[in-house]
This record gives C-alpha cells, sequence and structure tokens, in this order.
C-alpha cells in the first residue's frame, strides 16, 4: 500500500535530537531605531540627580525658615502677650483715673469769657475763651452731630476708639505728601481727639507751666510716644464711656476760632442762636472749622468758610446723612454770619473796655463775665463808615497816615471809638487811647475858657502884636501866628475863631498859666502839662479820648466828666450787678455861663473860622480846629447838642503830614461822622450864649492875672442870680 496519501503522526519532534538543527528562536518584534536613543539616556540621568540636589536645598531653606519662623513666633507670641498685658495695664490705669460721669470734662476752662453788650443789650463782642454752655449729642441739631461724624470719623460708631485703618491711610496720604507718616493727617479719631482736648486728664499746672501756652503745646505735642498714649487713653475711655458720651466731651470742649470753645458757644457766635437750632448749612459751616478753627472761622474770611462747608455738604451726603436735593439747597443757600458777628463792631472799643475794666472780671477771669456798655452800634457804624469813606475818597493812595474817632455823650458816656484805619481790627494800637501827641490849638478852648470863668468876655480886646516872654532857663519865648502876620487889637471871640496864637499866649499870660493848667485838668486831661507860655498853644500831649472827654464838659454846661465804656457788669446767670459804671460827669468847673459863652465862640469857629468844612447843614455845631508844630499832628474836636466828637490825624512816627491841618482832613472826617451819627435825629439847638448886642469891649491886660473866683464867691452869685 502506497503511503503517499497518508498524514504524518501528530507526535511531537524532540526538542534536542542528534544531528538535527536546534529551532529558531522565535523572533520578538523589532522597535523602532531611535537614533537618538543613546544621547537621551545620559541626559535622564543627568536630570535626575539634578532634582534631588534641589529638593535638597528646597529642603534646607525651608527647615531654616521654619526655624527661625519658630524661634519670631516663640518671641512674637511672648511679646504680644507682654505688650497685651501692658496695654492692659495702661487702660486699666487710665480708666481709674477717668471721673466717673462724662460731665466732669465738658468745661475744663483755666478761665472765662466775657461778653459785651451794647446800649441795647445786644451782643456785639467776645473776649477770652467764649463757653455758651454745656450741650450733649443728643441736645444738638442731628444735622451738626451728623457733620461732626462725617467730617471727622465716619466709622465713630464702629471702631472702639482707635482705627486701624484710619491711621494707615492717614500715613499713606502724608508718605505720599511727601511729609513724615506721622506729619499731617493723624488718622485720629474723634475719641483720640477727645483725649487730646482734655490733654489725657492732665490739668493745668502754673509750677510745671509758665504759661498757658506752654501747657496747651504740652497738650498739642504730636510725637510718637504721645500717640501711643493717646491710643490707650483713647481705649480707657471707650471703656468708661458711651460713644455719646465722647462726642458730647468732644463737641464741648473744641476750639471753633474767635475765642468760641465748644459748639453752642460757636453757634452763638456765628449765628446768635443755640446749637440746638443750626441748619444744615449752618452745621456744615461748624463742623468745617474743626480742620483749621482759625484759618476758616468765618468771621475771618467768610468765603473761604463757605467752601470749607460746601466740602462737608458733600461728605454728609455721600455717607447718606443728606438726601442730594438737601445737599443741593445746602450748598447754594450757605450759612451766613448773624448780623452782630457780621458787624464785627466796636473792636477797639471792646479792647478799651477790656483794658480798663478790673483785671479779675476781665483779662484774668476764671468765670463767665458779662459787661454791658455804652456802645451805640448805629453810631459805631457811622464812625466807620466816614473814616473809610474819607481814606477812599480824600487821601492819597498808598499814604501811611493814620486817624482816629471818639463820639461820646455829654456826661463821658463813650458811643464809637475807631481806633485805625482798620476800623473793625481787634487787639491792635489804639490811637484813640494809647496814643499821646501834642494838642496844638485845640488846647486853646481851656485858655479861654479860664478866661471866661474869670469875668472876661468873648468882646473883650487883646493886642496881636509882636510879644516876647522870658521864660526862665530857656530865654525868651516870641509866639507868632500861622499866617505869620499880626492884626492888632482883635477881640477874643476873634483870636479863637482865626486861632491866633499871640493872643493866645497873651491871654494865657493874664490869667495866670497855673490857673489854665488847672482848668485842663480839671475838665480831664490827665498827662503832664507844660509849664511854660507854649501851654497855651497845646505843646503838652493827651490822648484823643481825653481831648474828646474836655469837650464834652463844656457842652454839658461846665462840668468835668470821666469817659466810660462799662455800664454793668455781672456774672453769667446772675441778675445782680457786681459792679456799674466807672465814670460820668464829676465836679463843676466853670460856671455855666462861661461855658454857654465859650460854646458860642466855638460855634463861631465852625461858622466863619478855621472850622468851616465841619459845618452841618441846618444843626448848630461848635468845635475847634488843632495842628501842631511842623504839621505832626492834626485835631478837629466839637461837638452838636446831642454828641461830642473828637477826630486825630497823623503818622505812627511823628513823619509831618503833607498838606494836612485840623481844618482840613479831620474837620472833613468829623463832618462825615457827624453827618451819619445825626440822621433821623430830631434838631437839637447848642446850649450857647445868643447875645442881642454887642457888650462892652475891654482891653486885656497880659501883665496883671486876675485873681480866680473861689467856691463861695461862685455860689452866692448864682443864689444871687436865681433870686432876680
Amino acid at each position: 500500500m502506497s503511503n503517499s496519501g497518508r498524514k504524518k503522526p501528530l507526535v511531537a519532534d524532540r526538542r534536542y535530537g542528534a544531528g538535527k538543527p536546534k529551532p529558531k528562536p522565535k523572533a520578538k518584534p523589532k522597535k523602532p531605531v531611535n537614533t537618538r536613543r543613546k544621547p537621551a539616556t545620559k541626559p535622564a540621568r543627568k536630570r535626575v540627580r539634578k532634582t534631588k540636589k534641589r529638593n535638597f536645598l528646597v529642603a534646607a531653606l525651608l527647615g531654616l525658615l521654619g526655624w527661625l519662623l519658630r524661634i519670631l513666633w516663640g518671641f512674637g507670641w511672648r511679646i504680644g502677650v507682654i505688650v497685651s498685658l501692658i496695654l492692659a495695664m495702661g487702660i486699666g490705669y487710665y480708666y481709674s483715673t477717668l471721673p466717673n460721669s462724662a460731665i466732669a470734662f465738658m468745661d475744663e476752662r483755666a478761665k472765662g469769657s466775657v461778653t459785651l453788650l451794647d446800649d441795647n443789650s445786644a451782643v456785639f463782642a467776645w473776649r477770652g475763651d467764649q463757653f455758651g454752655g454745656i450741650v450733649s449729642a443728643s441736645t444738638v441739631s442731628p444735622h451738626l452731630k451728623n457733620a461732626v461724624i462725617a467730617t471727622e470719623d465716619k466709622r465713630f460708631y464702629n471702631h472702639f476708639g482707635v482705627s486701624p485703618r484710619g491711621v494707615a491711610s492717614a500715613v499713606r496720604i502724608n508718605l505720599a505728601a511727601g511729609r513724615g507718616p506721622l506729619s499731617g493727617n493723624g488718622g485720629s479719631t474723634i475719641t483720640q481727639q477727645t483725649a487730646k482736648l482734655i490733654c489725657l486728664g492732665t490739668a493745668y499746672d502754673a509750677k510745671r507751666w509758665e504759661t498757658e501756652r506752654a501747657y496747651e503745646k504740652y497738650c498739642r505735642q504730636g510725637s510718637l510716644w504721645r500717640k501711643v498714649k493717646e491710643a490707650t487713653y483713647a481705649l480707657a475711655m471707650e471703656a468708661k464711656y458711651s460713644k455719646d458720651e465722647i462726642l458730647s466731651i468732644y463737641m464741648n470742649r473744641a476750639f471753633l476760632g474767635a475765642g468760641a470753645r465748644g459748639f453752642e458757644a460757636a453757634s452763638q457766635r456765628y449765628f446768635a442762636k443755640s446749637a440746638a437750632e443750626v441748619s444744615a448749612p449752618e452745621a456744615a459751616m461748624l463742623a468745617g472749622l474743626l480742620k483749621a478753627p482759625t484759618r476758616y472761622a468765618p468771621t475771618n474770611s467768610l468765603q473761604r468758610s463757605q467752601d470749607r462747608a460746601a466740602t462737608v455738604v458733600k461728605l454728609m451726603r455721600e455717607q447718606g446723612y443728606l438726601s442730594p436735593e438737601q445737599a443741593l439747597d445746602a450748598t447754594n443757600q450757605p450759612a451766613e454770619l448773624s448780623a452782630a458777628a457780621k458787624a464785627r463792631a466796636g473792636g477797639y472799643f471792646a479792647d478799651w473796655v477790656m483794658a480798663s475794666g478790673p483785671e479779675f472780671f476781665t483779662r484774668n477771669t476764671t468765670e463767665d463775665v458779662i459787661i454791658r456798655t455804652t456802645l451805640d452800634q448805629r453810631l459805631q457804624t457811622a464812625a466807620e463808615d466816614a473814616m473809610t469813606y474819607v481814606f477812599e475818597n480824600k487821601v492819597s493812595p498808598g499814604s501811611k497816615a493814620q486817624a482816629a474817632i471818639v463820639v461820646m455823650s455829654a456826661d463821658g458816656a463813650v458811643r464809637a471809638m475807631v481806633g485805625g484805619r482798620d476800623v473793625r481790627a481787634t487787639g491792635a494800637f489804639n490811637r484813640a487811647t494809647q496814643a499821646m501827641r501834642q494838642t496844638g490849638s485845640a488846647f486853646k478852648p481851656f485858655v479861654y475858657a479860664t478866661a471866661l470863668e474869670l469875668g472876661y468876655s468873648y468882646s473883650d480886646l487883646v493886642n496881636d502884636a509882636p510879644y516876647t516872654v522870658k521864660v526862665p532857663g530857656s530865654g525868651n519865648y516870641s509866639p507868632t501866628n500861622y499866617d505869620h502876620k499880626f492884626h492888632g487889637n482883635v477881640t477874643l471871640l476873634e483870636a479863637l475863631k482865626r486861632s491866633y496864637n499871640v493872643p493866645a499866649v497873651k491871654v494865657a499870660m493874664s490869667v495866670g498859666l497855673d490857673l489854665v493848667r488847672r482848668v485842663a485838668s480839671d475838665f480831664g486831661i490827665k498827662s503832664e502839662l507844660a509849664l511854660g507860655p507854649a501851654l497855651a498853644l497845646g505843646a503838652s500831649e493827651s490822648t484823643l479820648l481825653e481831648m474828646t472827654g474836655a469837650y464834652a464838659g463844656i457842652l454839658n454846661g461846665g462840668s468835668a466828666v470821666t469817659p466810660y465804656g462799662l455800664v454793668e457788669l455781672r456774672l453769667m446767670g446772675d441778675d445782680e450787678p457786681l459792679m456799674g459804671t466807672g465814670g460820668g460827669i464829676g465836679e463843676r468847673v466853670i460856671n455855666t455861663s462861661a461855658a454857654r459863652e465859650l460854646t458860642y465862640m466855638m460855634y463861631k469857629v465852625v461858622q466863619e473860622g478855621t472850622g468851616r468844612r465841619a459845618m452841618l447843614e441846618g444843626r448848630e455845631v461848635a468845635g475847634k480846629t488843632g495842628t501842631t508844630q511842623a504839621a505832626r499832628d492834626a485835631w478837629f474836636i466839637g461837638f452838636s447838642g446831642d454828641y461830642v466828637a473828637g477826630v486825630w490825624m497823623g503818622y505812627d512816627d511823628n513823619t509831618p503830614l503833607t498838606g494836612v491841618t485840623g481844618s482840613g482832613l479831620p474837620a472833613e472826617i468829623w463832618h462825615e461822622t457827624m453827618v451819619r451819627v445825626h440822621e433821623g435825629l430830631p434838631i437839637k439847638p447848642l446850649p450857647m450864649l445868643r447875645p442881642s448886642a454887642q457888650p462892652t469891649a475891654r482891653q486885656i491886660d497880659q501883665t496883671a492875672p486876675r485873681k480866680p473866683k473861689n467856691a463861695i464867691e461862685r455860689l452866692m452869685e448864682q443864689l444871687r442870680g436865681e433870686t432876680r
């Protein structure tokens, strides 16, 4: 049988048969050839090594950092605990020193204030730290409370006395402005500001600080340590008092310009109303003063104060205290000053009253004092307007000449006073009361008053001719007239009317220089009077106030007056005054008939003589001009039936006036003043002699002075006159 069709048996082949070839191993699938294989292997190993090295450095650095942090943390929490303990001790200490009631801090002034009232009992000036009375955050106008918070510390009700956010913001602002971090904005909360206002509870001690200024400087110091103490004290206050109590202290102690301490005083000072009644624009103006009280005081610059108030209104609107409509109204209708604050009347007068009153109730008072005065604000305005008008319209631009005005009643009550061209100055040199100047021919009425008192008449004759007096120790004295002429026999009336010098000296020598000095002194000229014949021509010095007061004695019929401005002084809250008028009419100096005759002579000075520029249309006035040697001083003093007024003009450094005499600008200032003073007043005639016939003229002999009549002789004559 053939095997061609048979299959091989299914027997496994031997794996290692002899003589047989070994089976080829099964080929593995080929991997794709990578030509970069070798280079890739070595860098891979290097990367592994570098990674291990970097991890080690990072670990080392992290370990070092962790070690440092553990050390710092160890120190930090310990230091934090220590600082916290010290802070807690500081807060506890300050807490223990704080009074239980916040009212104790409401008013801690070392000095009191003085409120000055005019003759109608209206306030016109304040002196010292004005304090209007205690107010609280709940009693003031809500607008005022909101304005203060919006301006000074918008997070006041949310912080614990110190605002880290506020401090950080202040530091950023200061650095951006190129200042030191603590210079400029302080980031202080209202509580911190209150702590500063009460000087961290440290009261003024005269043994520690020489002056109150030094004490205030100590309280305002801004060192870093001081800031820390303020912050600590503020935290203690927050722990002791409520927010409203702290705000109340602040609102009563803040200085708000013009001598006003606290918002009640400022509200009364600027708006003549209580802090409970101020409107939104008024509240904004008051709150705006906190930034810089003197700079933004509306009495210094109303426009600047209104601009600042507009900023406060904007803050109030942004913080939701005012609606857009309310803010718009407050911006369009800004606050205005009260009439008294706007007038700023009587600054010189107020200074004079303060200086003339008792020191312990004026300059150094520890009480709140109210002084009622003689000031008439209408007349004060008249004098100020007259001064301004003449200097603006009749004085050369750039002139440094000064002037002063005094207006008073016949009893010496001063009704108006202007002490310089800056008519509303306060605390300035008062030329009406402080400037001692030669009086010139304004002194001559007292020469003639002496003669009339001794029995001379306005019609008596004196020879205006060359005249020489031998003055012991000084040689010969030969007076000359202003026009350098002699006029022969002239009446006393003519001599005064034309202001002749030679007749005045002759009359003075005739009646006796000692009597002239006595009459002038009795009329109120208290300064030292010249001893020689130049006395008659005003060689002595006096003040405008003294001279005007002396003329008032002529108007009232011959009795001396003491010029006064204080009528009544009392403590605030008291009804009974502590003192009353410090002046008025005194003893008689010359008899009434002599005063009436002298008034007639001075009336003629204005009507026909050197004082014609002072004439008032339709009203009788009398007066006298005065010009000193080299025209260093020019005067005009005179009176109507109602008021006496005096005007002085000159330079502070005694520079001679150019083209100015008493009959010129001083007479014009007097005229402008008295025209305004008498507006609306009924005509009142002068109390003067009205001669019906020319009396017999007698020749005056200057070599034979007459003896004055004594008081008994005067009384007998008066009695005889009354029985006729």
